[in-house]
Formats: structure tokens, C-alpha cells, sequence
């Protein structure tokens, strides 16, 4: 009874869910095979404060868990199968909503059919909001081809603690991570 409840529950929250994934990758490459990955090591030497730090470890922490509980390994670069980055992107949406309510019974019309006259309403609604994509990539470290990208977009809402941002960014890449190793169709 008790595994009947927990996932019940685990499928509640999983319904309310609005990320959304998605992935690609190159059917020539075998995943098997892959079994070391390195961060791409940026090419400035720049180290100067970062805006997006704590958001970057946040991600690369998530990003590792997610890879090691599949098997594969961080390494150095020099020794690593694929290498790893990821990027975001921010993209403002629009959404407009136009309700329209009818009223069939007017007791102050008059004419023919006295007192169904009726009257429409119309009420529009414009929300601005934010959807924020994380991008992962898995380049191939001799042939520097790209051979699998993953990418979770979601709602951007603002988390007050640090405890919530780091969730939020574990149930994305976790989402995003479902897609790897990609499975073959069945022909």
C-alpha cells in the first residue's frame, strides 16, 4: 500500500510538471563507447567576478550527478571520450487570452421576443512572461562533431532561496538527462 502511495504521488507531481525536453543526437555515434567526459575549458583567461556564477556550479554540479549516476566517469580533458558544455537562453513570450461571455435573458430589452434580447461581453487578458532553456552538449573530443544535445525549457518564476534555485535546476537536468543515452528505434 505504501508503494501505491508513493507513486501516486510521484506521479501527481510529475503531472504538474511544465518542463518541457527535448534531444537529438547522431545515430553513427555507439553510447556504449562513451565512458569519460570533460568540461569544455573556456578560452579566455579571464577571472574576474562572474554574474552567472553560482548558477554555473549550480548546473555543472547537476550536470555531473546526472552523468556518473550513468556510468561515466569526469576526467581530464586530454583523457575524456566527449566533451560537455551548456548554455542558456531566455526568450519572452506573450500570451493573450479573450473570454467572451453571453448573456441570453435581458429583462430591460424591448422589441420582439420581449426579454431575450441578451448582450455579449468581452474581456482580454495580455500576460508577458519569461521561458528560460538550458542547452547540453556532448562533443566528440577527436572529431570536435557534435554527437548529442539535450535541452529543457521551462517557465521562468522567481525562487527566493538558494535551496529552491538548486532544486529547480536538478529537476531540469534530471528531465533533460531521461533522453541519455538515446535509445534506437525498433525497426
Amino acid at each position: 500500500m505504501k508503494k501505491v502511495i508513493i507513486l501516486a504521488a510521484a506521479l501527481a507531481l510529475s503531472a504538474c510538471s511544465t518542463l518541457k525536453t527535448s534531444s537529438d543526437y547522431d545515430p553513427k555515434v555507439n553510447f556504449d563507447d562513451v565512458k569519460s567526459y570533460a568540461w569544455v575549458v573556456k578560452k579566455t583567461e579571464d577571472t574576474t567576478y562572474n554574474l552567472d556564477g553560482l548558477m554555473d556550479q549550480r548546473v555543472r554540479e547537476a550536470v555531473d550527478r546526472e552523468l556518473q549516476m550513468k556510468g561515466i566517469s569526469k576526467v581530464e580533458a586530454d583523457s575524456a571520450d566527449v566533451l560537455v558544455n551548456y548554455f542558456t537562453k531566455v526568450d519572452k513570450k506573450i500570451n493573450v487570452d479573450t473570454f467572451n461571455t453571453n448573456f441570453g435573458y435581458d429583462p430591460y430589452y424591448y422589441g420582439p421576443g420581449w426579454g431575450w434580447g441578451g448582450s455579449v461581453h468581452t474581456q482580454t487578458t495580455v500576460r508577458e512572461y519569461e521561458v528560460g532553456t538550458l542547452v547540453l552538449d556532448m562533443i566528440n573530443k577527436e572529431t570536435g562533431k557534435l554527437i548529442w544535445r539535450g535541452s529543457v525549457a521551462d517557465t521562468i518564476r522567481e525562487k527566493s532561496t538558494p535551496e529552491e534555485r538548486v532544486e529547480v535546476v536538478n529537476k531540469a537536468v534530471a528531465a533533460m538527462m531521461l533522453n541519455y543515452p538515446p535509445q534506437k528505434e525498433a525497426k
